[in-house]
């Protein structure tokens, strides 16, 4: 600690940025990629558009009662069936029920009914994956705390370095390339304060919707400790109508009531088009039919940021109402509302598309920014190391160099490795979500040992050089084990999977740049080793 108010921020804000900059790294890019988390998904999905497809939930008797049909013969005894309505032109429609701990899938014609053959695309955890890495590290709970450790630290990272940086409105328009660890400060300086006012939101909202777990004591001091006192909280959060009667399985057989006019009644009690429609207890005298509904910010964006989707629950065998839950956009707004406007704050849902596209941008700087302060350290420090851990010192630096390697440009191997494991590994393969996780894991781990087993610089080259090679072989992959390309893409006006690879390709061009500039650079001037050498000679 350093004597001083200003220089005790910049100690903070150096070993803060040190400590968890390596898995921030990681931690934004995964979040910034799940910003587009479902046209990652039908992208990685893969599966074949449908002719005469219909998005609307008119006219669905024919393929409601064929999906009733189906669910009856393969899940008689099943707790909830599930049918998922197509979101986009050409999309089917799904069907899905648990058999003991898996969960079963069907895909039928949303027109004609007919059950399409098995299975219908990649199973896949698609943008999924990148989300639960974010908040989870895909490590459960002992995850789940270390990214909330890790977040805290970036939040006081970002308030000690805007303490530190007098100069704050200067560094916005200060960047000299070529000049060493000055370029590398004015760059981190630079995205720092373009991304600022983001940074800070995304992180405090990010924080505070967990805030139940992270500090659970005041909600125990409300709701107690029981099981149930979350689900009452949220209950509470969330505005939820009284909820039905005992459904409970009563044990007496009772025929399902016809679903395409509960469709379309509740179609017209929510103002939205239905997204899922659940049968709960199917065959049972206490039968519910709970239709969801569907709010689609990307085609008609909303101008309020709380917008949630409505859903109405019917009685299985009557078609009686039993709930009703829909927001009111003319309600006052309550203080209970103010946990729905966080997530949508951090999850963007609001402002359609170009509001998701600020939100990529802004998180790709922001990770931009992490990585530059990772580098500035490591480069600071290979100038002026002396012997701050004593015969240690090298191996140290050596070990904080392979680090950085491994999370700036290792991770990046491992996402875009991600996407080709999903196209390379057999369709048919069990468990096949969970392998493509595994590959993206491994791959990361075996980028930190390249980084330890070759020099830093030729690390840095040929780790951002793979992942652009990756990048940039994307579309032709995918056109060799789908026959899917971007002209077919275009076609059929299928924008959200040809963005995908246009990112892709967009990426792998900005990575190749950065290898090349990399690899000049070092040609041009060698760095320094550490002072492995100065250590010796201050002992001797």
């Amino acid at each position: 600690m350093k004597n001083g108010f200003r220089q005790s921020m910049a100690w903070l804000h150096t070993w803060c940025g040190l400590t968890c900059g390596w898995l921030l790294c990681a931690i934004m890019l995964t979040g910034t990629l799940s910003v587009f988390r479902e046209p990652i998904t039908r992208w990685m999905q893969a599966r074949p558009a449908l002719q005469e497809a219909a998005a609307a939930d008119s006219g669905m008797a024919v393929p409601l009662e064929q999906a009733v049909r189906h669910l009856a013969q393969q899940a008689p005894g099943a707790r909830l069936w599930r049918i998922e309505f197509p979101a986009h032109p050409g999309d089917a429609m799904l069907l899905i029920w648990r058999q003991g701990r898996t969960q079963e899938h069907a895909a039928l014609h949303p027109v004609t009914g007919a059950l399409l053959p098995q299975p219908w695309g990649r199973a896949t955890e698609g943008g999924r994956h990148f989300m639960s890495f974010h908040y989870l590290l895909h490590a459960g709970m002992p995850g789940y705390w270390l990214v909330g450790w890790v977040s805290m630290c970036m939040l006081v990272g970002l308030v000690s370095g805007v303490v530190v940086h007098r100069r704050i409105f200067q560094d916005f328009f200060t960047f000299r390339p070529g000049k060493g660890q000055r370029s590398w400060l004015d760059a981190h300086n630079a995205t720092a304060v373009t991304t600022l006012p983001f940074l800070l939101m995304i992180v405090y909202t990010g924080l505070f919707i967990f805030y139940t777990s992270y500090m659970p004591w005041p909600m125990r001091t409300v709701y107690g400790s029981e099981p149930q006192a979350h689900a009452r909280f949220q209950g509470e959060l969330l505005q939820h109508a009284a909820e039905p009667p005992d459904r409970s399985r009563a044990g007496e057989a009772a025929a399902l009531v016809p679903l395409a006019p509960l469709l379309a009644q509740a179609r017209q009690l929510l103002g939205q088009p239905a997204r899922a429609l659940v049968v709960e207890q199917p065959g049972d005298l206490h039968a519910t039919v709970r239709v969801l509904g569907r709010v689609d910010e990307n085609e008609h964006p909303s101008r309020t940021l709380l917008n949630p989707a409505g859903s109405v629950a019917f009685d299985g065998v009557s078609g009686a109402v039993l709930q009703l839950q829909r927001h009111d956009p003319g309600a006052a707004f309550a203080t209970e509302q103010v946990h729905g406007v966080m997530e949508s704050l951090h999850f963007a849902r609001f402002g359609g598309w170009s509001m998701r596209w600020l939100y990529f941008f802004s998180g790709l700087v922001g990770t931009v920014m992490v990585a530059t302060g990772t580098v500035l350290f490591s480069v600071k420090r290979r100038q002026k190391s002396g012997k701050e851990f004593g015969r240690a010192t090298a191996g140290v630096y050596r070990c904080i160099d392979a680090l950085g390697v491994a999370s700036v440009a290792g991770i990046c191997v491992a996402c875009i490795a991600f996407f080709h494991a999903n196209r390379l590994l057999p369709v048919e393969l069990a468990q096949r979500p969970q392998w493509e996780i595994r590959a993206f894991l491994w791959i990361w781990l075996a980028t930190l040992v390249h980084a330890a087993l070759r020099p830093p610089r030729r690390a840095w080259v040929e780790q951002l050089g793979t992942a652009a090679a990756l990048c940039l072989a994307l579309p032709a992959l995918n056109a060799a084990s789908t026959g899917q390309h971007l002209l077919g893409y275009a076609g059929a006006a299928d924008w959200q999977r040809m963005s995908v690879e246009l990112v892709a390709l967009g990426l792998g061009l900005a990575l190749a740049w950065t290898a090349w500039r990399t690899q000049r650079g070092w040609r041009a001037k060698p760095v320094a080793q550490p002072r492995r050498g100065a250590a010796m000679e201050a002992r001797a």
